[in-house]
């Protein structure tokens, strides 16, 4: 046929051109229809549950030791559908013109269908004795994410698969840190929620389902009633341990997962010392801790703010310096605060670092900073790291760092 089509010629192809131009037209019908039902079979996918501790999504398939892009952490229970799956994840559709890729532990698979419309419904804002709410009505519990903003201090929740159809958002009196809440449709089926805050900073938020339904709840965290060490809970965490060793000292060979607890250990006493009574430490001996337990148990100890100590090290033995690292925006005051301080004493500066995918830089609800405190593969500042004064003199512009950063707060 292909032959006869290129054979065609003026004088006998006439009758022929308008059998070219039915049967063209047949083939591009017949393959639009295989097209339009591949595109139909793939939408529809299979629905999934989310389940074990801190499920997540990711922007793409991409990795390396931190692993892939984070778009954030999800509840338990939340619905997606799944559309296709790679070697270690699934990529989900979690609206018309959104995907994410999801890690096949965080999945199960469950029966049923994906209603025509999901309708969102009203809403309600208030507080407790320490937290303001923004509670959603939805009729599934459906992926979200959340962003914070900065200039002013604000949230954003979109989520995913919805039609908005809120009519009302009640606001009461008992909400003290949430100033404004509106929403908008993003896209069709996206419902985009804006939370204005009272203060220029932000202490922290979660976005949860309530526990007996679809109702997603976002809780945003009001300043301490005094911004005074002394009456905070401070979390520190040593970096690594145990099975983790971290990295290794270029000339002695030194553990970082040994001297991050020294130096861990050496900033709970300086805490206290400037009269911190309530120190949290994930740990004080030499154990394995995964980091999604960490994450786990910093939610449950609802620190004030977290400071996690690592060392770092490079291929290169002439990288030095110190860093700190930060995920998301809200949070990089202090890490800044507290780089200026290390700065202090003589390091060289390698750079404060943002949207860090570190597990423990990760989480919202309170202020986080990392520290990479020195370069283990570094031979000037690996002695430094050996030596005992250094992790009191880190101890000490660590701790002032902290304490900067709540003076800019007041």
């Amino acid at each position: 046929m292909k032959i006869r089509f290129l054979q065609y010629d003026a004088i006998s192809g006439g009758s022929r051109w308008r059998q070219v131009v039915r049967l063209s037209g047949w083939l591009i019908c017949l393959l639009m229809g295989l097209s339009a039902f591949t595109q139909q079979a793939v939408s529809s996918g299979r629905l999934a549950r989310t389940f074990g501790k801190l499920p997540y999504m990711e922007y793409g398939p991409g990795d390396d030791r931190l692993g892939g892009a984070k778009i954030g952490y999800l509840d338990s229970q939340v619905l997606v559908r799944v559309v296709d799956s790679l070697a270690g994840d699934y990529i989900v559709q979690l609206s018309q013109r959104h995907r994410a890729f999801m890690p096949k532990q965080g999945l199960r698979f469950v029966e049923g269908t994906v209603p025509a419309y999901r309708l969102s419904g009203s809403g309600k804002v208030f507080g407790d004795e320490s937290h303001d709410y923004v509670t959603i009505a939805l009729p599934e519990r459906l992926p979200y994410r959340s962003l914070m903003e900065i200039g002013p201090a604000r949230l954003t929740v979109d989520i995913f698969g919805v039609i908005p159809n809120t009519n009302w958002m009640t606001q009461l009196q008992s909400a003290r840190e949430i100033r404004n809440t509106w929403y908008e449709a993003l896209e069709d089926d996206v419902l985009r929620v804006h939370i204005d805050l009272s203060h220029d900073a932000h202490w922290g938020h979660r976005v949860y389902y309530d526990s007996i339904g679809t109702r997603l709840v976002v809780m945003v965290r009001r300043p301490p009633e005094a911004l005074d060490l002394r009456r905070m809970r401070i979390a520190v965490d040593a970096g690594h341990g145990g099975t983790n060793t971290g990295a290794a000292g270029k000339m002695t060979g030194v553990l970082e997962k040994d001297y991050t607890l020294l130096m861990a250990l050496e900033l709970e006493r300086q805490l206290r010392r400037m009269g911190c009574r309530d120190v949290f430490m994930t740990r004080r001996i030499d154990t394995t801790i995964e980091m999604v337990d960490r994450a786990l148990m910093l939610r449950e100890a609802e620190p004030d703010l977290l400071v996690s100590l690592h060392l770092n090290s490079s291929s290169l033995d002439t990288v030095r310096g110190t860093s700190t690292f930060y995920r998301h925006i809200g949070f990089r005051p202090l890490s800044q605060s507290i780089l200026n301080r290390m700065l202090q004493l003589g390091l060289k500066e390698y750079g404060n670092v943002g949207h860090f995918n570190f597990a423990l830089s990760g989480p919202t609800e309170y202020p986080n900073c990392l520290v990479e405190v020195a370069f283990l593969s570094h031979a000037d500042d690996e002695r430094r790291i050996l030596d005992r004064k250094f992790h009191r003199a880190v101890a000490q512009k660590v701790s002032e760092g902290i304490r900067d950063w709540l003076k800019s707060m007041r």
